[in-house]
């Protein structure tokens, strides 16, 4: 498979390391900061790891050379109907997602069915806690928006998420619930960006040939069917 990173900044080269691990060939790199060589069109997929306010811009690039993308990106979902209508114009496939790490998202199922479990109890209350290193943009991250919709819609009132930004963390996701009697907690924590390089390629390799606009889980989903 050949793709084409958007981004060449810690992610897009931890993309790169891992493509390279499984035989996946970069032949394009669109970056205004670090450079860019290669011809999208030469592509089957891109990868964006770039900024929330250049997603659209780059589904816009990715349709008009009718290649495929994944966005790792997050913070940009305000605009989510507008990508759709690029790709499904451009007749291209596109696969975004808060967190391409395979266990947060697994994380996302383990967490929702404890949520449906404690619901049932008004003894306890639901919450949402991310951390993440001072660079990030968005906060909350879309990881914890992902997390706080589903307890929103159980709980049927606004789920409280507390954010930190601070040093270095790669990132760390807790859902609780808390009573007077106890506490139980949920928590994955990223010990690298790998994880997310690697859930990226899953899904480039997942959308290509596909046509469609898709949320991660949509890979998740099948290949827990196939397991």
């Amino acid at each position: 498979m050949k793709i084409a990173l958007l981004g060449y900044g810690k992610m897009g080269r931890m993309v790169e390391q891992a493509a390279a691990r499984e035989g996946i060939e970069v032949v394009c790199i669109v970056d205004p900061v670090a450079g860019s060589r290669g011809s999208l069109s030469d592509c089957e997929v891109a990868i964006d790891f770039t900024t929330p306010d250049t997603v659209i811009d780059n589904v816009r690039l990715a349709a008009s050379a009718k290649v495929a993308m994944v966005v790792g990106t997050t913070g940009w979902y305000a605009r989510l109907d507008e990508a759709r209508s690029l790709v499904e114009q451009a007749g291209i496939g596109l696969v975004y997602g808060s967190n391409f790490s395979i266990g947060v998202n697994l994380m996302f199922r383990v967490s929702r069915y404890a949520a449906e479990l404690f619901s049932r109890f008004d003894a306890y209350d639901p919450f949402v806690e991310e951390a993440h290193h001072r660079f990030k943009k968005d906060a909350p991250s879309g990881t914890a928006i992902f997390l706080k919709r589903d307890l929103d819609a159980l709980y049927h009132r606004d789920v409280t998420v507390a954010s930190t930004r601070a040093g270095h963390i790669p990132g760390t996701h807790t859902v609780g619930f808390d009573s007077e009697a106890d506490t139980l907690t949920i928590t994955h924590t990223a010990r690298s960006r790998a994880g997310f390089a690697e859930g990226a390629l899953a899904a480039a390799r997942w959308i290509r040939g596909k046509q469609g606009f898709f949320e991660f889980s949509t890979v998740i989903d099948q290949q827990l069917r196939i397991s």
